[in-house]
């Protein structure tokens, strides 16, 4: 069999071994993760506009954008997976706890789903999976319905801090169940229609949102910047920031992923990083990572150069905030 040479990077969490390859493997059915996603969309399809109401509606925003923005944006994307800031403990929990209310995965699922995938995209070659490079419906089954197993993988090691968390093993065991509680409490609340569209329609919107984000953004749009010698480049989707709470802002977030900020642009909404500023007032933020205080990924260049020709400007503000003050 021919064997093709591997780059031997690690990142953080995924630690390359000699034969470590990301594009040899297989993907495969995960039949407990398609049956959530298939049995969440079918009751929203036909739940959703049978039991719909204004209050319905209501929930269903209020709750996704919680779930979304605070729990899985700031929460299990900029807090849990890329340490961009520091928090009390309490804090943090209380995040990630809404970061498992989305309902894509634990804790340690969502890290490793996240770390594989940056891992892949970074070596010169990555599987189709990684990129999101096989056709629109394909990459919809493979995304929410399959997983790729690797024939030689990374290892992959957890940080002890994070790893020996009670709080965090009970949600990696019992994520799915996590929905039990709050569909109780909007039953009891608002009856069928809150617990159809505050449970099914913002679960079954979540994670199609978030594969459509993640099959665009890496696929086309503007981009202001480029990395050398990496299978998959990202894209921000402008149209979309507001939505998705800055996490459209993909290309910016491939060149600087330690970065709390993702609208780095003018123009970029980015309500996740509005809310960690609000953090920061408050003295429940600190160590703010961005990119005038992070060390630039190899090979990282300036394609459109709008704010300057090496970075983005940073306003005076942010620098305040950074710092903790």
């Amino acid at each position: 069999m021919e064997e093709r040479a591997v780059s031997a990077i690690s990142t953080g969490r995924m630690i390359s071994q000699g034969d470590s390859d990301p594009v040899r493997g297989s993907v495969v059915w995960v039949p407990g993760k398609s049956i959530w996603v298939s049995a969440m969309t079918a009751v929203a399809l036909i739940g959703g506009p049978l039991t719909f109401t204004p209050g319905a509606l209501a929930v269903f925003v209020v709750l996704t954008g919680l779930t979304i923005c605070l729990g899985h944006s700031v929460g299990m994307h900029r807090l849990l997976i890329h340490r961009s800031f520091r928090t009390h403990i309490w804090v943090e929990h209380f995040l990630v706890y809404l970061g498992t209310l989305v309902a894509m995965a634990g804790p340690f699922g969502m890290i490793y789903a996240h770390d594989i995938r940056d891992w892949a995209q970074r070596q010169r070659e990555c599987h189709d999976l990684f990129a999101h490079r096989r056709s629109f419906f394909r990459d919809a089954f493979w995304q929410m319905h399959c997983a790729l197993k690797l024939d030689r993988p990374p290892l992959f090691v957890i940080e002890e801090r994070v790893a020996r968390d009670r709080f965090y093993r009970f949600l990696e065991a019992t994520w799915m169940v996590q929905q039990l509680p709050l569909a109780i409490l909007l039953f009891v609340l608002g009856g069928l229609p809150w617990l159809v569209w505050g449970i099914a329609v913002r679960v079954s919107v979540s994670l199609t949102g978030h594969w459509l984000i993640g099959h665009y953004a890496h696929r086309s749009g503007h981009q202001g910047w480029s990395v050398d010698d990496v299978a998959v480049q990202g894209y921000n989707l402008p149209r979309f920031g507001l939505v998705t709470f800055g996490e459209s802002f993909h290309g910016n977030h491939h060149a600087f992923p330690e970065s709390a900020r993702l609208g780095l642009e003018a123009g970029q909404l980015d309500l996740g990083w509005y809310f960690i500023r609000l953090l920061a007032f408050f003295h429940l933020a600190s160590a703010i990572k961005l990119p005038s205080n992070t060390t630039a990924r190899n090979g990282l260049k300036r394609i459109e150069a709008t704010e300057g020709p090496e970075r983005p400007n940073v306003s005076t503000s942010t620098f305040q905030v950074s710092n903790g003050r």
